[in-house]
């Protein structure tokens, strides 16, 4: 079957019966990953002004290829690999029916990241990339993409899975989407930082069930050095959700919580605490979001979301602090105007309609905010 998408024409594995569109029997393509791949190009867009220098781009698991050749339609030398022998096929074709040069091979990805080095690399693997990531900061010169779709043992909900796969403990919290983030970020940074290399996120999002980051590589070793300094903990209240957060290695939890003095305090980390992209690069990328993409309006608004964030570590989210505190929610606009009126910083967050940074406690929030009834 043919799809459209970001001006070109692809050839996806047609779906079995009961499957969803794009699902061959070896072979998948990923609708709803539309909005992954917008920003991808615009992202891919935005580096090259950044870094002139970028020319070659590798799609570590290509299946059908249209990362690969999304990336060579905007002028990179793309390559495509895959351990299947249809999906390099498919790739080939790809390439081919929209007239443009690229190189399908069939490789195992870490085999080919460890033979050939890359100036950009895409890791989109199904679940964790941690298996991945080794070679490709080993063996990439300018910038990694990476998506992680195991949310569960991200967010904590799987928690002895994400201690193996991140050497991280993750809390599930009412700010989980952003915890995994910053798990997965966690791990990049200090994967990284072992080849003496720092991994600078420019850009980073969670979109429906996956996170998605894109980093910067610096070949110093104190770079590298300075970016394991916002690495720290996170300390949760599980009573009054209050939470406060320690740049450190080695952490040191609060016995009681300051704000109400429970001794309930869920510990997180180590975590990447720092910020999750480049303010100016993420507007560069939204600038570059285009007519031709499928996904543009969403896309616009999630990266104008991302570069207004605040670098808190953790975010609220108002339906959830209005249960707790027996009250009905207002709206996000009215609620974040009340903040900024007694004096805090105040934004969205681009993980949920109602989630939002503030430099204000728990307290200070309930304080500042009124009910949606009053």
């Amino acid at each position: 079957m043919d799809v459209r998408e970001g001006g070109l024409d692809i050839e996806v594995p047609g779906a079995r019966d009961g499957a969803s569109e794009g699902a061959g029997d070896d072979v998948f393509y990923n609708p709803t990953q539309e909005l992954n791949r917008d920003v991808t190009v615009a992202t891919l867009r935005a580096y090259r002004d950044r870094d002139d220098r970028a020319e070659s781009y590798l799609d570590a698991m290509a299946a059908s290829g249209i990362r690969g050749v999304r990336a060579a339609a905007e002028g990179f030398d793309a390559t495509c690999a895959d351990v299947d022998e249809e999906a390099v096929e498919l790739a080939r074709r790809n390439f081919a029916r929209n007239d443009l040069s690229g190189e399908a091979v069939h490789r195992d990805a870490n085999a080919l990241m460890h033979d050939s080095v890359f100036d950009v690399v895409d890791l989109d693997p199904f679940g964790t990339p941690i298996p991945f990531v080794d070679a490709a900061f080993a063996n990439t010169r300018d910038l990694v993409c990476v998506t992680a779709t195991d949310t569960a043992p991200l967010c904590g909900a799987h928690q002895k899975s994400g201690i193996r796969k991140y050497g991280t403990l993750p809390q599930n919290t009412d700010y989980h989407p952003e915890m995994g983030l910053r798990v997965l970020l966690s791990a990049l940074v200090r994967t990284a930082a072992r080849y003496d290399k720092a991994a600078v996120p420019i850009l980073s999002h969670v979109t429906r069930h996956y996170a998605r980051t894109y980093l910067e590589l610096d070949g110093r070793a104190t770079k590298a050095d300075e970016l394991l300094e916002e690495l720290g903990y996170v300390y949760h209240c599980e009573d009054c959700l209050e939470r406060d957060h320690e740049f450190s290695l080695v952490s040191h939890p609060p016995e009681t919580c300051a704000a109400c003095g429970s001794s309930r305090t869920l510990v997180a980390g180590p975590l990447y605490l720092g910020p999750i992209c480049d303010p100016a690069f993420a507007r560069a990328v939204r600038d570059e979001i285009t007519e031709e993409m499928g996904e543009k309006k969403r896309a616009r608004s999630m990266l104008d979301t991302v570069a207004d964030e605040l670098d808190t570590p953790t975010h609220y989210d108002q339906h959830r602090l209005c249960k707790l505190w027996n009250r009905s929610a207002t709206g996000m606009d009215d609620f974040l105007e009340e903040l900024r009126e007694a004096g805090y910083e105040a934004t969205r967050a681009h993980y949920s309609g109602t989630a939002f940074k503030t430099d204000a406690t728990i307290e200070e929030v309930r304080v500042a905010t009124t009910d949606g009834d009053d």
